[in-house]
Formats: C-alpha cells, structure tokens, sequence
C-alpha cells in the first residue's frame, strides 16, 4: 500500500513538472508566454472603474436601436410586414454571390440553376401584399443561414472551413419574429436583435407575442458568462437536459419555495433554477424548469462593465476553434466580440462593416492608409477598445515597450520574418497577438488597413 501511495505521488510531482515546464514554443511574433493570461493585461491596466452603470447600458443599448439600422428593436415591430419591406430583408441574404462559388464535397462550381432551386426554396412567391408577423423563441443553439438548406457553399474548392452560406448563430432563449417559410415548411425566415436569416424550424418554438415579451423581460435573470455551460442532465426530459448555453445567454430565475425542493429528480439548492423555453411535439412553445449548478460560470444578471472584468471574459475564448458566421461551435471575429460585450449586456450589429460605419457609440474613421494617423490613436486607446480593418475587428488589450497587443479571433498569420521574407501561418482560433507586425491576406500591413476605431461608451468624444 505504501508503494502504491508513493508511485501515485510521484506521477503527481512529475505530472505538475511537466505542466509546470511545459514548453511554450510559437511563430507569432513578440510573444511570451505570459501574454497568454489575463491577469498580465489587468495588472497593466490604469483603473478598473466601472465605465456604465446598468442605466447606461440600457441607454446605449437604446440609442443603437435607435440609430442604427442594422440593430431591430423587436418591441417595436409591426404585426405585419410589407411585401416590400420583406423581400428587402430576405434578399439581403438570399442572392447569388458576385464571383464563383463551390459544392463543399465534390468541388464543383455553383450554377444558376443551383441558385434557382435555392430560390424556390426560399418560396418568394407565397409572399402577399402584407404578411403577419409570428413570434418564438430559439430553443437550441442554431445556424441562420443565407438560403432555407443545410449544403455547404466555398469560395474555392480548398477553402473547406468558410461555409459562405452559414450567416451567424441564434442561442437559447433568443427572440425571433418569424417573418416567412420555406417552400418545404423545414426552415424560418426570422429577425432577432441584429440579423435576418433563415433557421431550421425545429431550432424554434412558437409563442404568442405577449408571453414572449413577458418572459424575455422577467427579473432576476442568470447570464451566462462562461464561454459554454450546459443545463443539468434531466433524466425526465431531453429537450431541457445538458444544453449549451453561450455566454451572454440570459434566462429568468425561478423561486425554490414557488418550485419546491426537487426539480427534475435533484434538489436545487445547489444549482440555479431557470425558466428554459421548449418545443413541443407539434412547435408551440412551453417552459419547462432546468438547473444550472452553482458551480458554473455565470452570475445574476449583467456583469459590471468594468475593463478587468471586460478582459477577462475575453480571455474565456482564448485558443478556441475559429467558425465562419458561428460554424464550428465557436465563432468568428465579431461573434466574438458580440459575445464577450453581451455578458455586459451591451448590443451591437453583427457584421464587421456594420459595426465599424455605424454610429451607436464613439468612433475614430481613417482614410487608409493613414499609419501615422493611427498610430497617434493607438496611444489614447483603452483596454476593450475595438479597431476595424476590412472584414476584421480585434480587441485593444494594452501596450508592451510601445507595442500594442490585441486580442482576436482570426483564420490567417502573416508578418515579415528577420530576413525581410513575408511568413504565411495560421491562427484559425481566438489569439493574442502584436499589432504592428501582422499583415492582411493581400500583403499590406495592419496599421495601413485600419479605418476605424471604436469605444464601447456613452460618450461622444474621445
């Protein structure tokens, strides 16, 4: 028995060695190993001051809905749509791609007819003068889609991970207004908060308008601030047992002494009891009770919107897979970002381009390529404050010997080497990295591409 005792200790002590030495070993460049932790960028950080009270946010988040056109205020939604209005939303989405496009699988070119029969899935047709407006929620995390199908579309034939079709995700608990149907019933045209796209049918369960409200807007609410939890396993029930949750995925609260002391077959007071909305057989909606242990990462109600905590929440995706459009389980660089802000309860649009012309929050615009221009502006930036190049964002966390670092989640690696050769890598995932030093895909330096700074505030200035 002391034999045994003393072979597992010492696996232990050569286990915590060998992760204590464990060698870090990258071709990104000014990198060390240290850079890879949040506590480095908080313990450089001037303050740690909450930059909006709960008030603020909800104003930002007001002022977005009202100045942007790419952010729906679903309170505000008609009961009916034009037929003009939503050929206008479905069509942003659903058209033909301006250059070549290919079969994921076989590899061969997308056609015309290919787009015809996309079409006629998208049952255009069936649209009337004036079309009533139907409500669910998201009941599993989902893809939306540019067309009503599940096929996979490439830029090129070798570019397997970028499905151009997948558009963003929708999460659990999310409000959609269903707006249309596919020809064959599978598949919802639906608007959330900042997107219009298609979803499968069964990722959506349909309620009337008013319970919907009521339950999006019930207090208290847990907010998930992890970057993925799961309910609790529910032996009783499939639909409510371990689902994945996204960070910033908010749900009501329910009572133990209105619920009782067992829930699904356990006691709660351990876990977190949550409103989950569920699918019937037939689609209609219903709440069921799921648990979330206590021992999760998620809080009641929105983080404080504070730069330590911001940097650390992005830091809970550090190293995960990059997904096009929220493919892959993960997501790409404003999936992201929206999601680390969304646990502050902050909104904004979906799509690169929307974030960085619009107006809903303080904005540096540069005429690329202004390098000096930028550079006097990476000097006043703030931890969390998000710059733009084209079809790119990433996140300021703070400077190094003048240098700035970001956070970002990112496909490709480029950068002149010490020998002045241009080196191709890869990152494919969320990274931390230097700023001067990268290159875009068709060879210009970052700081030559950045049009556009942001500051997730309530001020107008800088």
């Amino acid at each position: 028995m002391k034999l045994i005792t003393a072979l597992v200790c010492v696996f232990a002590l050569c286990s915590a060695q060998a992760h204590d030495h464990y060698p870090f070993v990258s071709d990104v460049p000014a990198m060390e190993e240290a850079m890879l932790s949040p506590d480095f960028w908080v313990a450089r950080l001037p303050d740690t001051e909450p930059r909006m009270t709960p008030a603020q946010v909800r104003q930002f988040n007001q002022r977005a809905f009202a100045v942007d056109a790419h952010m729906h205020d679903l309170d505000q939604l008609p009961d009916s749509l034009s037929r003009e209005r939503l050929l206008s939303l479905i069509n942003t989405v659903s058209r033909p791609a301006s250059s070549a496009r290919y079969h994921a699988g076989s590899g061969e070119r997308v056609s015309d007819r290919d787009y015809r029969r996309w079409s006629a899935m998208a049952n255009l047709e069936a649209i009337k003068a004036y079309n009533p407006v139907r409500w669910g929620l998201a009941v599993s995390r989902s893809s939306m889609r540019s067309f009503p199908t599940a096929e996979r579309v490439l830029k090129t034939p070798e570019d397997i991970h970028l499905d151009r079709f997948q558009e963003t995700a929708v999460f659990p608990g999310e409000r959609l207004a269903i707006l249309h149907s596919s020809a064959d019933g599978e598949w919802f045209f639906a608007l959330n908060y900042h997107y219009a796209a298609w979803l499968p049918r069964n990722a959506v369960a349909l309620g009337s308008r008013a319970e919907i409200a009521a339950w999006h807007a019930a207090e208290p609410r847990l907010v998930v601030t992890g970057d993925q939890v799961s309910t609790n396993f529910n032996p009783a029930d499939q639909r409510s047992s371990e689902v994945p949750l996204e960070m910033g995925v908010s749900l009501p609260l329910l009572d133990p002494e209105t619920t009782g002391f067992e829930v699904n077959g356990q006691n709660p007071y351990a876990s977190y009891i949550v409103s989950l909305p569920l699918r019937t057989a037939g689609g209609s909606l219903e709440f069921g009770m799921a648990l979330v242990a206590r021992s999760r990462d998620v809080t009641f109600g929105y983080l404080p919107y504070q730069p330590d905590l911001l940097i650390q929440q992005a830091f809970k995706f550090l190293g995960e897979r990059y997904g096009w459009g929220h493919d892959y389980n993960g997501r790409d660089c404003t999936g992201f970002i929206g999601e680390v802000y969304k646990s502050f309860g902050l909104l904004m649009p979906r799509n690169t381009s929307q974030q960085a012309e619009g107006e809903y929050a303080a904005t540096l615009r540069f005429n690329a390529p202004d390098v000096e221009g930028v550079r006097a502006a990476l000097t006043k930036l703030q931890a969390g404050d998000l710059i733009y190049l084209p079809g790119h964002v990433v996140m300021y966390l703070g400077a190094v010997d003048g240098e700035p670092y970001v956070i970002h989640d990112r496909t490709a690696l480029a950068y002149l080497n010490e020998a002045g050769e241009t080196y191709h890598g890869i990152l494919s995932g969320v990274s931390v990295t230097p700023l001067t030093p990268l290159l875009t895909e068709d060879g210009a330096g970052f700081l030559a591409s950045i049009h556009a700074i942001k500051r997730i505030a309530l001020e107008t200035g800088w």
